[in-house]
């Protein structure tokens, strides 16, 4: 067995999957908040995607300049999205309707963007997307490096918040206990909303970086919901840490069976290890066996 070979699909799986492991942080977040499954992240991703191929191609903004106005923009589409359809969901009911709530905002951002921007497959371009550099006998993109250490610093600044902070407090307050925390004084309608932006927000980076690395078009959206769902699953409904650990985890399994056994079982390892996991655990990895974890 090659293990230079190893070696790379090792390094393809952490530095990507620290990207999905940003995105998925954003829809358990969502969850852990607010209890609310948001089918839409996986378009969001690809509208944020959309958004840095319009700075680029109109006004030659540069991939990584472009997201001083692509994260704020993705902030407010996501309080958009909050207080037009998601604030207004109440009641034992709320997870379930949240699904086919956010599934039709999903159907009407793809609408929009194949009209704005046709069905054809796109992908961002940089002089750093197709340039590497190797150690030894591993080649890393520059593209891949950038993703990854922008997928720490806002993981990082996200951890801050959650744990540096007094909104940070409200937010986890909220994760363990939405009755408890109004209770004390907190608003849970504003951190909700703010949640629900930030949860978007961090789509801006996770689009933009996919977008880069990937050609993509609004039907893209499927495929990435399905292993962001997967993600957020496995690690456990609502837990932080786990969706960043499963993140990583996730794709560093489906390449490690790529080079293994065989490219063809790469994806469906996402699906095999998530049955094997919800047999024995079935909150996930790093849940717990209430609605809410921390």
């Amino acid at each position: 067995m090659n293990s230079t070979a190893l070696l790379s699909a090792a390094k393809d799986g952490l530095l990507t999957g620290s990207v999905y492991a940003l995105m998925a942080t954003g829809l358990t977040l969502i969850f852990g908040v607010m209890d609310i499954i948001n089918l839409a992240q996986g378009i969001l991703v690809i509208l944020a995607a959309y958004l840095s191929y319009a700075l680029q191609i109109h006004w030659h903004i540069d991939l990584f300049v472009g997201l001083l106005i692509t994260i704020p923009t993705m902030f407010v589409v996501g309080i958009v999205i909050e207080r037009l359809f998601i604030g207004r969901l109440k009641g034992p009911e709320k997870t379930a309707m949240s699904i086919l709530v956010t599934y039709a905002v999903s159907l009407l951002i793809e609408g929009a963007l194949n009209m704005t921007f046709s069905v054809n497959d796109v992908q961002l371009q940089g002089w750093y997307v197709n340039r590497s550099f190797a150690i030894g006998s591993v080649h890393f993109g520059y593209i891949y490096m950038a993703g990854f250490v922008l997928a720490a610093v806002l993981l990082s600044s996200l951890y801050f918040m959650l744990y540096r902070t007094q909104f940070g407090v409200s937010v986890r307050a909220s994760l363990a206990d939405q009755t408890s925390a109004a209770l004390v004084g907190i608003d849970v309608k504003r951190v909700s909303t703010i949640c629900f932006g930030i949860g978007v927000a961090v789509t801006a980076a996770g689009g933009m970086i996919y977008g880069a690395t990937n050609s993509f078009n609004a039907s893209t959206s499927y495929d990435l919901i399905s292993r962001l769902l997967t993600i957020i699953v496995l690690g456990g409904m609502g837990s932080l840490g786990g969706a960043m650990l499963a993140g990583v985890g996730m794709v560093f399994i489906g390449d490690m069976v790529g080079v293994i056994w065989s490219p063809v079982w790469s994806s469906m390892s996402y699906f095999i290890a998530l049955t094997v996991v919800l047999l024995i655990r079935p909150q996930g990895l790093f849940g717990k066996q209430s609605a809410r974890v921390a």
